[in-house]
């Protein structure tokens, strides 16, 4: 009697446990999201090694997410993308997009490339993904030398012919291609027919942009403190002769001196 006692007790205290666990002390499962489960390139299609389904820890799936792999797998990514991402429908390009540079693209840009050394590239430290200013040197129609801010936070796509690359690893190449409007596209265009470019790497958080007016050969002296060119002392001298000849003394004259006595006289 006590043993049976013993288990209908112990059986009702597990299936008290049970209820606690699963409605107060548990949460519900998430919806299911479409995550990636490895590495890509932009512009490359998903395969179907590429997703995998993930309960999301909130109750509510992120905006754009997407329930099942097969409405991801064929579209092209915008972008690299890591394992553990939600693959979002802002990251896909349009369903009928085949691919390649095109399909990384933004709405309304296009794609220019511009010639590029190891010290205009930033060193090679401007990467597929990096956001840069873009600067000229020319001169002017007085033929006065300048630099110019002429693009701000402009996205690199690729460098020399590669759309991904390691930070860890800057490679030196000698093209960049940048995505740009159509009117920066013809601003860019216009200044490399002009001057020499450079690049001006920056944070990709910092979407700050300052208006500069350029700088010219004379703001530079003026910022370095540069020395005037005329020669310490030569005004100082000439004020002197100017002041006493106006005032009516002479300067060939010759002073003769006496004893105690003192006289001037005309030069012999």
């Amino acid at each position: 009697m006590l043993i049976s006692v013993a288990l209908l007790v112990g059986a009702l205290a597990v299936f008290l446990v049970a209820r606690w666990v699963g409605v107060g002390g548990g949460a519900p499962a998430g919806p299911r999201v479409v995550v990636m489960a490895s590495a890509i390139e932009g512009g490359l299609p998903l395969a179907a090694t590429h997703v995998r389904t993930l309960a999301w820890p909130d109750r509510v799936a992120p905006p754009g997410a997407f329930a099942a792999t097969d409405k991801v797998i064929g579209r092209v990514v915008r972008q690299a993308m890591v394992p553990g991402e939600p693959v979002l429908e802002s990251r896909l390009s349009p369903v009928d997009v085949k691919g390649g540079l095109s399909a990384t693209l933004a709405p309304g840009k296009r794609a220019i490339t511009v010639r590029v050394n190891d010290v205009i590239g930033v060193a090679g430290f401007a990467l597929p993904g990096s956001w840069v200013d873009v600067l000229v040197s020319a001169r002017d129609t007085r033929n006065e030398p300048f630099s110019k801010i002429v693009l701000e936070r402009v996205r690199v796509l690729a460098v020399a012919q590669e759309t991904a690359g390691d930070p860890a690893k800057p490679k030196v190449v000698s093209a960049v291609t940048l995505e740009l409007t159509p009117a920066e596209s013809e601003r860019l265009d216009l200044a490399r027919s002009v001057g020499s470019l450079s690049l001006a790497l920056r944070n990709e958080l910092d979407r700050n942009l300052p208006v500069s007016t350029g700088t010219r050969l004379e703001d530079l002296m003026r910022a370095a403190g540069a020395p005037s060119a005329r020669a310490p002392g030569l005004a100082e001298k000439n004020t002197s002769r100017s002041t006493a000849a106006d005032a009516g003394q002479s300067v060939t004259g010759v002073e003769e001196l006496r004893g105690t006595q003192r006289s001037t006289g005309g030069a012999p």
